[in-house]
C-alpha cells in the first residue's frame, strides 16, 4: 500500500506546475533557514522569466515590504507602486503574482510603506542574487547587456566566473562577443598561480592587441613572485599592444578627418555656390546654417510635447503630436527638407531685398550681409532666447560601431554620407538640368545670357536660395553634434570660407577636396602633436602659407567671361 502511494506520488509530481520567479523570490523571503534561503535564490539561475532581475533588485533595494493585517499572523511580500495620496498611501500589489493586495472584503489595499519593514538580506545573499543576474545578463539576447557583463566578469578577475564564461564561449557565439569572451577568460587567468596559465592567457592577450589588459600585464610584470619567462612574455605583449594601439589611433584620426572634413563640406558647399559661383561675400551664412538648425529644433518639438516661445512679446503655441519612441525618431528625416526649404526662403528674402543691388561690389555686399547676420542673431535672441537649445539625437544616430577597436560614430558616418549625398545632388542639378544650365550660364557670362534671353535675375534669386537650402541642410545635421544657439553660425563661417578659397573660387571639386584635406590633417596633427590647440594653429598657417603660394587656390576655374 505504501509502495502503491510512493508510485502516486512521483507520477503525479511532475504535473505540479514550477513556481513562478516571483513565487519563488517569496518562498525565499519567508524561509528562515539562510542555506534552504540562498538555495531557492540560486534556483532562479539560468531561469528566463523577465521578472527576476527586477524583482531580485527590489529586494535589494529594499523595495519589498512584509504587509501583516491586524490579528493576522500571515506575512505576506509586497511592492507598493502608484503617486501617493494625501494619506501617504500607495496601492499595494503582492510579490508572489503581483495582484494587488485585498481586504478581506476583496477591496485593493492601499498602504504607507513606511509602516512596515523591509525583507531582509545579507552580504551573503547579496552575493547570491549578483551571481544569477549576472548569469541572466551573460545569457541576456541583448548583445550590448552580454559585452557589458563579461567585460566586467574580466576587469574585475572573477576566478568564480570562469566556468560561466567557458561554458558561453562553448556555446560559438557571434565574433564580437567570442573576442570579448577570450579576453575575459584571459585575464582571469593572468591570476592563476601556475607559470603555464599565466604564459598563455598572456601570450593571447598580446596576439589579440587587448588594450584593457595594459595595466594587468605591466603588474604581473612588475610582481617579483612572476617568472622569467612570464616577464618576458609580458612585455613582448606590451610591445604588439602598443603596435595595435598605434594602428587604432592613425585609423581613428584619419575616420575624425574625413568626418571633420565632411562637417566643413557641409558647412561651407552652400558658400561654394553663393560665394565660388556668384561671387557674393555672404557674412549671413552662418546665419543660414542657423536657420536650418533651429528649423530642426521647432520640427522636434513638434514631434513632442510642442513649443511656447514669445516673440516680439507675442504669445506663440505650436501643439505638439506627443509622440515617443522610434515614432519620435522620425522628426529629423521630417527636418532636412524643412530646414532646406526655410533657409532657402530666408535666402531667397536677402537676395531680392539686399544682395541684388549689389551684385559686382563685393565690399559693400560683405558689409551689408554682416549687419544681417547681426540682425539675424538677435532675432534668434528674440524668438528663442539667448541660452542654446538642445536637440537630442534620434536613435539610429547616438550608437557606434567598434571594429578591431575603432570607434565609428554613427552620426559621425552619417555625415559622410550626408556630404556625399549632398555633393552629388549638387553635381546632378547643376549639370543634369535646365536650372543647372541656366546657372552656369549667368555665372560664366551674365551679359550674355541675358542677350539670349534668360532671365538673370531669376536665376540669381534661384541659385541664392539653393546655396541658402544647401546652409540650411548643414544647420540641420550641425544641431545633432552640439547645442543650437544664436552663435552657432559663427563657429563655422570662418572655416566654411577658408574651405572654398583653398579649393578653389567657384570650383565645388576644389571645395570638397579642400574640406576632406583640411579635415584629415587637422586631426592627424592633433594626433601627433597631442594638443589641439597647436595643431588648428599650424592647419591655419599652412594655409595661408599655401595661398600665398597659390592664391587661386587648388583648382583655377577657367572662364571666357571678360565681366570684371
Amino acid at each position: 500500500m505504501l509502495a502503491a502511494a510512493l508510485l502516486l506520488l512521483c507520477t503525479l509530481a511532475p504535473l505540479r506546475a514550477a513556481d513562478t520567479a516571483r513565487q519563488t523570490i517569496a518562498k525565499a523571503i519567508a524561509e528562515e533557514d539562510a542555506e534552504k534561503k540562498t538555495a531557492l535564490v540560486k534556483s532562479l539561475a539560468g531561469q528566463t522569466d523577465p521578472q527576476v532581475k527586477p524583482t531580485l533588485s527590489a529586494w535589494k533595494e529594499d523595495l519589498i515590504y512584509l504587509y501583516k493585517a491586524e490579528g493576522s499572523d500571515v506575512i505576506i511580500p509586497v511592492t507598493v507602486t502608484g503617486e501617493k495620496d494625501a494619506e501617504d498611501k500607495q496601492a499595494a500589489l503582492r510579490l508572489d503574482d503581483g495582484t494587488p493586495l485585498k481586504d478581506p472584503a476583496g477591496q485593493p489595499l492601499r498602504i504607507i510603506a513606511a509602516d512596515f519593514d523591509t525583507a531582509a538580506h545579507d552580504s551573503a545573499l547579496r552575493g547570491t542574487m549578483k551571481d544569477v543576474v549576472d548569469l541572466l545578463d551573460l545569457t541576456s539576447p541583448n548583445r550590448k547587456v552580454r559585452l557589458q557583463v563579461i567585460s566586467t566578469f574580466g576587469m574585475s578577475q572573477e576566478v568564480d566566473k570562469l566556468p560561466l564564461l567557458q561554458a558561453e564561449l562553448a556555446k560559438k557565439t557571434d565574433g564580437t562577443t567570442n573576442r570579448a569572451l577570450r579576453e575575459a577568460l584571459a585575464l582571469i587567468q593572468l591570476k592563476d598561480p601556475a607559470p603555464a596559465t599565466q604564459l598563455t592567457a598572456v601570450k593571447q592577450l598580446g596576439e589579440m592587441g587587448s588594450i584593457p589588459s595594459r595595466d594587468f600585464l605591466k603588474a604581473l610584470h612588475d610582481d617579483p613572485a612572476t617568472s622569467p619567462e612570464v616577464k618576458a612574455a609580458c612585455l613582448a605583449a606590451q610591445k604588439d599592444i602598443a603596435t595595435h594601439l598605434q594602428r587604432v589611433n592613425i585609423v581613428g584620426a584619419g575616420f575624425r578627418g574625413l568626418s571633420k572634413g565632411s562637417i566643413l563640406l557641409v558647412a561651407a558647399i552652400g558658400l561654394a555656390i553663393t560665394f565660388g559661383l556668384m561671387g557674393v561675400i555672404n557674412m549671413a551664412h552662418g546665419e543660414l546654417i542657423v536657420v536650418g538648425a533651429y528649423t530642426t529644433y521647432v520640427v522636434q518639438c513638434v514631434f513632442g510635447d510642442g513649443l511656447e516661445f514669445s516673440p516680439f512679446t507675442i504669445a506663440v503655441k505650436l501643439p505638439g503630436l506627443h509622440l515617443t519612441g522610434s515614432a519620435l525618431d522620425w522628426y529629423f528625416i521630417a527636418a532636412l527638407p524643412l530646414s532646406f526649404l526655410m533657409a532657402a526662403a530666408v535666402g531667397i528674402l536677402l537676395e531680392r531685398g539686399v544682395i541684388r543691388f549689389l551684385y559686382r561690389r563685393p565690399l559693400e555686399s560683405l558689409l551689408a550681409t554682416w549687419g544681417v547676420s547681426l540682425i539675424l542673431q538677435q532675432v534668434f535672441r528674440l524668438v528663442f532666447g539667448a541660452n542654446n537649445v538642445q536637440v537630442y539625437s534620434p536613435t539610429f544616430l547616438s550608437g557606434n560601431w567598434t571594429i578591431n577597436d575603432v570607434i565609428l560614430g554613427w552620426n559621425r558616418v552619417f555625415v559622410i554620407g550626408f556630404a556625399v549625398l549632398i555633393i552629388y545632388g549638387t553635381h546632378l542639378i547643376l549639370t543634369k538640368t535646365s536650372l543647372g544650365l541656366l546657372i552656369r550660364a549667368v555665372m560664366q557670362n551674365r551679359q550674355m545670357a541675358a542677350c539670349m534671353g534668360v532671365k538673370t535675375e531669376r536665376v540669381n534669386m534661384l541659385t541664392f536660395g539653393f546655396g541658402s537650402g544647401l546652409a540650411g541642410l548643414a544647420g540641420a545635421f550641425l544641431s545633432q553634434i552640439g547645442n543650437v544657439g544664436p552663435a552657432l553660425g559663427q563657429d563655422y563661417i570662418v572655416d566654411a570660407f577658408m574651405t572654398v578659397v583653398v579649393g578653389g573660387v567657384g570650383n565645388i571639386m576644389g571645395t570638397v577636396v579642400s574640406a576632406l584635406a583640411i579635415g584629415v590633417l587637422d586631426q592627424t596633427l592633433q594626433q601627433i602633436l597631442l594638443n589641439p590647440v597647436l595643431g588648428k594653429i599650424l592647419v591655419l598657417l599652412g594655409i595661408i602659407l599655401f595661398l600665398q603660394w597659390r592664391p587661386a587656390g587648388l583648382f583655377v576655374t577657367k572662364s571666357r567671361s571678360l565681366e570684371g
